[in-house]
């Protein structure tokens, strides 16, 4: 649909979000699985940081990165549904797909490799882009 495109970068992102949340889950039922922990006996409450001192840290870094996909991006998706709404440009289509780009970057990055200067500036720079987005926004919509 005509004017829609600006809405691809945003399910990109949910799909992306989706794949990281089943990164997570085999990462840590992997886990339990070596560390013969067992969460069907589990106190109830336990929550899945609990289960973080008996596994080792990599096993933890893709749960990390689906929370960080549960902060940031909520100020990305309201963008690009204004954008939606008001139009978007060829150079905010653009844009929305450089910051998913960076944002699966990060990703892997934080849920494989994990040294933080690179994973601090991939971050930095998606900001940097999401911050260039909203003011394109801001002139868009005043």
């Amino acid at each position: 649909m005509i004017g829609l495109e600006i809405l691809q970068p945003a399910a990109a992102l949910l799909v992306w979000t989706m794949l990281v949340l089943l990164w997570m889950t085999v990462q840590r039922a992997s886990g339990f699985k070596k560390g013969k922990v067992d969460i069907a006996n589990a106190k109830p409450g336990t929550r899945g940081p609990d289960f973080a001192a008996q596994n080792p840290d990599f096993r933890d870094w893709a749960a990390h990165n689906y929370a960080h996909l549960m902060e940031q991006p909520t100020i990305f998706y309201p963008t690009v549904l204004i954008f939606a709404l008001v139009g978007a440009a060829p150079l905010d289509i653009m844009l929305a797909w450089v910051y998913v780009a960076l944002r699966v970057v990060h990703s892997i990055w934080q849920a494989s490799i994990n040294t933080v200067p690179v994973r601090a500036t991939l971050f930095l720079v998606s900001s940097l882009v999401l911050m260039v987005l909203i003011i394109r926004l801001l002139l868009a919509v005043f």
